[in-house]
């Protein structure tokens, strides 16, 4: 197969990993920076990862999607309240073939891209891994890494297990998933309580794991997430609670994204990863009580600052 030509859109804690993995095995990437631009143009893209450090001098930066070349797959790593923006930032990146993979948390947000792409190959990314971005062109990876994609519209299964095979091939560990919103449920199982959470009290996971009262809170949030997807008609069984609480407690300590948006006072992911969710379920039929008092909460500290 031909060798694919990647994009990344937000080279943040996610963007900067996966794209800068791909890149250091080789790969072509082309990344666009906003803030960070004149300073990687200058110095690079450096990350430093539990697998191994790497510094990339020379990286193909841009700061318009205009002075990019046409891709065969494009990483969207923003933050989904960005993408409003998509419309007007990918049709220099397209060709025919293009793959546009959202690698963001949170639901629905596959089909409000279709709603202005409606032609557009278009699948979602599923990250679980600890990464943040503490510096200009620099990336931190504490722990875990893997990355599930899943289609959501187009003929794109051979594209993305290529895709799959290119990570593992960097050293990522990847999967295909043939159940997207199944993968987006799973990931939202997660999500849900310890991002809230982390914000809610202003801690992070190892503190929230180590007291009684708030583990049992995560796990009650966490089957209340289950049980929504189920009544949405996606099955997941209730001891994939206990796997995420046992994959969190072998967890380095970690302040999750929201929280960190938090901490710089950025807008929060209420929308896609709380108010979605909580309307699906309120569709199917199914309350999400604990769930929509954390959504509230949320909205709460949000209007403080914002």
């Amino acid at each position: 197969m031909k060798k694919l030509r990647y994009a990344v859109i937000g080279t943040g804690a996610l963007g900067g990993f996966y794209g800068g993995m791909l890149a250091h095995a080789g790969n072509d990437v082309h990344f666009l920076f906003h803030s960070d631009y004149d300073y990687v143009r200058e110095n690079g893209l450096k990350v430093d990862s539990v697998i191994g450090d790497f510094h990339l001098n020379k990286i193909n930066a841009y700061n318009s999607t205009a002075q990019m070349p046409p891709c065969d797959v494009i990483f969207v790593c923003l933050k989904t309240n960005n993408n409003k923006m998509l419309a007007q930032i990918l049709p220099p990146l397209l060709h025919e073939k293009t793959c546009v993979i959202l690698i963001q948390n949170g639901l629905h947000i596959e089909s409000n891209l279709a709603a202005d792409f409606p032609n557009l190959s278009i699948a979602g990314g599923m990250a679980f891994i600890c990464s943040n971005k503490i510096g200009k062109g620099h990336i931190a990876h504490l722990d875990y890494g893997k990355l599930t994609v899943g289609s959501y519209q187009g003929e794109n299964e051979a594209l993305l297990k290529q895709v799959c095979c290119d990570l593992e091939a960097a050293n990522v560990p990847a999967g295909y998933s043939d159940n997207l919103e199944e993968s987006r449920w799973k990931k939202l199982v997660w999500n849900i309580p310890y991002n809230g959470m982390c914000v809610v009290l202003n801690t992070t996971t190892e503190r929230l794991m180590q007291n009684k009262e708030t583990y049992d809170l995560i796990r009650d949030l966490m089957l209340e997430v289950i049980g929504a997807a189920n009544a949405c008609g996606v099955g997941i069984e209730e001891g994939f609670a206990k796997d995420m609480l046992d994959s969190t407690l072998r967890m380095k300590p970690y302040a999750p994204s929201m929280k960190l948006d938090y901490d710089f006072k950025r807008p929060l992911e209420i929308e896609a990863i709380y108010s979605e969710p909580l309307s699906a379920a309120c569709d199917a039929g199914f309350d999400m009580p604990k769930v929509a008092m954390l959504e509230q909460q949320l909205h709460f500290i949000q209007n403080g600052y914002c």
